[in-house]
């Protein structure tokens, strides 16, 4: 018997003939993914991050520049959360889809590394990510996991082990530009896709908002999996209103076992 309604089940299994039929499948992933895992989203009213924070007096780079202190104090929680989560089902799910050659490649607007956690190995990381950190001052990189737990736990805001000054997360901020190499990148994958996914985004942000219309203008079928509607909810083939973490899982299942 199926957990999911008749319409849900309708939509999983449409969803995953589109995979099975799909010889070049790129997914597109938003902080909706990672809400399963513990992590906030930054726009969800009442519990996104910025319903409760101006970003641009928190989160951009002006304020990283002039007062990293501010910076570093807004950041601990959702560092905190970020350092601790684990890959929920949907994560493992898109990475089994890449092992068995269902995937071509996950761009993801999460920082989180949550889907190499889980296992996925083609990950194009649009706003940057958790995983390192850089000198703000003669730019020296170093692994984010060996600072990270001390501010968690403590608060001790990471300095560079080479100059003293302090060290920046290589996360995109606000008045940042995208990695260039990435964008080109995402770009690139989503013109030569036969089938875009947007999982757990509103796309509201641009420009990486804009990829599945370059993906749909090339004639690429369209799935969106997200528990708002979005702007292309009605170019999709199907939209699914629900739980990524349930839903994913669902259409892996179907794709990878009948």
């Amino acid at each position: 018997m199926s957990l999911f309604s008749s319409q849900t089940q309708t939509n999983i299994d449409f969803a995953a003939d589109l995979f099975r039929q799909s010889k070049h499948a790129v997914v597109l992933t938003g902080a909706g993914l990672s809400t399963p895992s513990g992590i906030p989203d930054f726009r969800s009213t009442g519990t996104g991050l910025w319903s409760r924070d101006e970003p641009l007096e928190v989160a951009s780079l002006t304020t990283f520049r002039t007062a990293p202190e501010k910076f570093y104090e807004w950041f601990r929680p959702l560092a905190s959360q970020i350092f601790f989560a684990k890959p929920n089902p949907a994560h493992y799910a898109l990475a089994d889809l890449e092992k068995a050659g269902r995937l071509h490649s996950i761009i993801t607007q999460n920082i989180d590394v949550l889907h190499q956690k889980a296992g996925a190995q083609n990950v194009i990381e649009m706003h940057g990510t958790m995983q390192t950190l850089t000198c703000t001052q003669c730019y020296h990189k170093v692994d984010a996991e060996l600072y990270l737990a001390s501010f968690a736990d403590k608060g001790v805001i990471p300095h560079c082990p080479k100059c003293a000054q302090i060290l920046k997360p290589d996360v995109i901020l606000f008045g940042e530009q995208l990695p260039q190499a990435a964008w080109f990148k995402a770009q690139r994958v989503a013109r030569q896709c036969d089938l875009m996914v947007v999982i757990g985004s509103s796309l509201e942000v641009l420009p990486v908002a804009g990829l599945p219309m370059q993906a749909l203008d090339r004639g690429a079928h369209l799935i969106i999996i997200n528990n708002t509607q979005t702007y292309l909810n009605v170019r999709a083939d199907v939209a699914i209103l629900e739980d990524v973490a349930t839903i994913i899982p669902a259409i892996a299942e179907r794709v990878l076992n009948g």
